[in-house]
């Protein structure tokens, strides 16, 4: 009976050192994972979101950066209601987005599928395309500032030449937003063909080879094979372009300052109006929160909506 107790003993801890020795690689694997991300943590909680929270109680305060800050709770959002600028500066953003974000991703798919071909000096075409990404907004600015020029600008100095009028790039509002939403495209657009060429790039050619079977055009093979198979690319592309058009702010403030007359004033450049020319930082701040507010809820709608459908699909 002893002998029968003590095997049965020796099993049960045969059978746990296993057990045991799985639960000590998870802990193992678990704390390597964290040792990779903490890093990363520590960083974003630093200048991510610590400001975050920072800026978001600044919102409730009234401060000029001197003094002791005043609490004033909800009046900074109360203001916003009744502040015509700032309706007009959101109203510029969504036109903005509106005409940029649509252009950008046409202009990258169709882009991509044309470097994705088989073309001569291809790599030169996407060096030229690409290259607008590695310059700076500020850089990029000075360099518009040069070609939209009202008096002597390239760009007039074309039309000119050419017997037509030269344009009001910064005496009126609606050539002055051309003016910047042709240079954020042009920005842009190269990040956006860079990450449809990566999505086309990972398609089957057998999928097109089955199309021309069926017999369907070049067209049909675009709009039935290639659009709905890029379709996380562009679920991507969206997201960040929009951030990016709700985010702008540099090139903005160097080609027109927000003139003439707030007609190209922007939530960002608005914000900066406040918060530094100004120096009324709680209300700068609450301008802030407003705009990540809006960019949170565009990105839980759009990730809802995508999810949704790949669901029905």
């Amino acid at each position: 009976m002893s002998t029968l107790t003590a095997r049965g003993r020796r099993d049960t801890i045969e059978s746990r050192r296993p057990r045991a020795a799985r639960r000590a690689a998870r802990i193992k694997e678990s704390l390597v994972g964290w040792g990779f991300l903490g890093p990363n943590l520590v960083l974003m909680a630093t200048f991510l979101f610590l400001p975050i929270l920072w800026a978001l109680q600044l919102s409730f305060q009234e401060t000029k950066g001197f003094g002791t800050p005043q609490w004033v709770g909800w009046d900074n959002y109360v203001r916003l209601i009744t502040d015509p600028v700032f309706w007009q500066s959101m109203w510029n953003t969504i036109v903005f987005t509106v005409l940029t974000v649509p252009i950008d991703l046409a202009a990258g798919l169709g882009l991509a599928v044309l470097l994705n071909s088989v073309l001569p000096a291809r790599g030169v075409f996407r060096t030229v395309i690409v290259l607008p990404m590695v310059i700076s907004g500020v850089a990029s600015g000075m360099i518009a500032m040069i070609l939209f020029y009202e008096s002597s600008g390239l760009i007039n100095k074309i039309l000119s030449a050419l017997g037509l009028s030269p344009v009001a790039w910064q005496s009126q509002g609606a050539p002055a937003m051309i003016s910047v939403v042709i240079v954020a495209i042009w920005l842009r657009v190269g990040f956006n063909m860079i990450i449809y060429l990566a999505g086309l790039q990972s398609i089957s050619p057998e999928l097109y080879e089955a199309a021309r079977i069926d017999g369907a055009s070049k067209w049909q093979q675009f709009r039935s094979v290639t659009v709905p198979l890029v379709g996380p690319s562009t679920f991507f592309l969206l997201i960040m372009n929009v951030i990016a058009s709700f985010q702008v702010f540099d090139l903005i403030f160097v080609m027109t300052g927000g003139g003439p007359g707030n007609s190209t004033s922007v939530l960002v450049t608005y914000a900066y109006r406040n918060g530094f020319q100004i120096r009324e930082q709680g209300y700068g701040a609450a301008i802030g929160i407003v705009i990540l507010l809006i960019t949170l809820v565009f990105t839980f709608v759009q990730w809802k909506t995508s999810r949704t459908r790949d669901l029905v699909e």
